[in-house]
């Protein structure tokens, strides 16, 4: 059962402004990746389910956050249908993230009050997942639309709340772009969680990453 509302999920999105996700099907590196995130300031982690059995990893990943990361919100990425919510759900997570709209997972998410971020690609995707109950919309891939896109949809739709995600580095150039276009926050993987970092188990470079990352987007969005 999830430990925070989605109420209270989409407001540490918009205070914290940034998403770290990561999937890896070793529990012990896992947990050492989530600790640095954690550590370094980052309050809530995707886990993209992307492997076999993904489940087993994110329950042991979550236990491990409630016991010895107080206020570590997590959540699951790629997540395709009802079935899969609700067993991740079940599992404890906080919010459900999907590459697609389905409606099926909007009903269940909503009746747990777990907030789930579909990914949209038009006006129409977007107004459809908000008139289904979505807080935040996932916008993806990120990098094939821009922020130039963002500024377009809030034009008209003041209201919505936008996380990109693909296509989100932790340059000032790239996060001043999406920050200044609008964004909520922002969702971040292979180049905030990189290959090296991971090969290498270098996670007091990840802390330090993701701390600087979080100092930039605060500052850009104090200018």
């Amino acid at each position: 059962m999830a430990q925070y509302s989605r109420l209270e999920v989409a407001q540490v999105m918009k205070e914290t402004g940034l998403v770290p996700l990561f999937f890896n099907n070793d529990l012990a590196l896992s947990k050492n990746i989530l600790k640095a995130c954690y550590d370094g300031g980052a309050r809530l982690m995707e886990f993209t389910a992307r492997g076999d059995f993904a489940h087993e990893i994110f329950g042991e990943l979550t236990k491990y956050a409630i016991s010895e990361l107080p206020g570590m919100i997590m959540g699951v990425g790629s997540v395709t249908d009802a079935a899969a919510a609700s067993l991740y759900m079940a599992l404890g997570a906080n919010f459900i993230v999907t590459p697609v709209l389905r409606e099926d997972i909007a009903v269940v998410c909503n009746r747990r009050k777990v907030l789930w971020s579909p990914g949209c690609g038009t006006l129409t995707e977007i107004a459809q997942a908000e008139a289904l109950g979505c807080e935040i919309v996932k916008l993806f891939p990120g990098g094939i639309y821009g922020p130039q896109f963002v500024k377009g949809i809030k034009g008209p739709q003041p209201w919505t709340s936008i996380m990109p995600t693909g296509g989100v580095s932790p340059t000032e150039e790239n996060l001043s772009g999406w920050f200044n276009a609008g964004v909520t926050c922002v969702g971040m993987g292979s180049k905030l969680i990189s290959k090296k970092i991971i090969a290498h188990k270098d996670y007091d470079q990840l802390e330090r990453d993701v701390k600087s990352t979080l100092a930039l987007i605060k500052r850009i969005r104090e200018k």
